[in-house]
């Protein structure tokens, strides 16, 4: 979450409590397979309340988590302090926790983050990650779409622009499905689309 966040304080400890109770192995289930092999460098950016990338880090990788509210940090560091994770507040576009002349990785992950990027975040925020994942390595994003609930800055996404932001920083489509219904009972008429992408050897044509 990074703005249009006004009335939304009351929510937050239901949106904890239901992030920490959801199964990895599920709610990330489109991903698994893509997965490199552990160990491996993983960067989960928007990371919550911590779920996924405390289930990463159980699987053996080496897990950076990027999260830009406090309150969320503050219950994955209450909840999944003893794991090794390297917690960071954060975020897109430009995640400038970071330094991308250090740190590159072999998967991102970006649950539940880009419809809170408009069009020009967007473009920013595909320039910065192709900057720090490694050729061949992969970025895995969900994609919102349907009324906004409490958020108030939440734009429309869309898999075809999309596929075609990335291809120009010279990655390519591996997976996407859509049409999913949301992984919260509460979020009605929310639909979801997921994407997989690959940044190919070399320079994009």
């Amino acid at each position: 979450m990074t703005a249009g966040t006004e009335g939304y304080e009351r929510f937050i400890p239901l949106f904890i409590e239901s992030a920490q109770s959801l199964d990895f192995h599920q709610s990330c289930k489109d991903y698994k397979k893509f997965l490199p092999s552990a160990p491996a460098s993983l960067l989960d950016i928007g990371s919550g309340a911590g779920q996924n990338a405390a289930a990463l880090a159980s699987l053996g990788y080496h897990v950076t988590a990027v999260e830009p509210m406090h309150e969320f940090l503050n219950a994955a560091l209450n909840k999944y302090g003893t794991l090794s994770v390297r917690w960071m507040q954060g975020g897109l576009p430009e995640l400038a926790c970071l330094n991308p002349h250090d740190e590159m990785f072999d998967f991102v992950l970006i649950e539940g983050v880009w419809h809170h990027l408009n069009e020009e975040e967007r473009a920013v925020s595909i320039a910065c990650l192709s900057s720090i994942i490694k050729p061949g390595g992969r970025c895995a994003i969900s994609l919102r779409n349907g009324p906004p609930g409490m958020g108030t800055r939440v734009y429309p996404t869309d898999v075809s622009s999309t596929i075609n932001a990335f291809a120009s920083f010279g990655f390519e489509a591996v997976f996407y499905v859509e049409n999913q219904p949301s992984i919260f009972d509460f979020k009605e008429n929310v639909e979801w689309a997921r994407v997989v992408l690959q940044k190919r050897f070399g320079r994009p044509s």
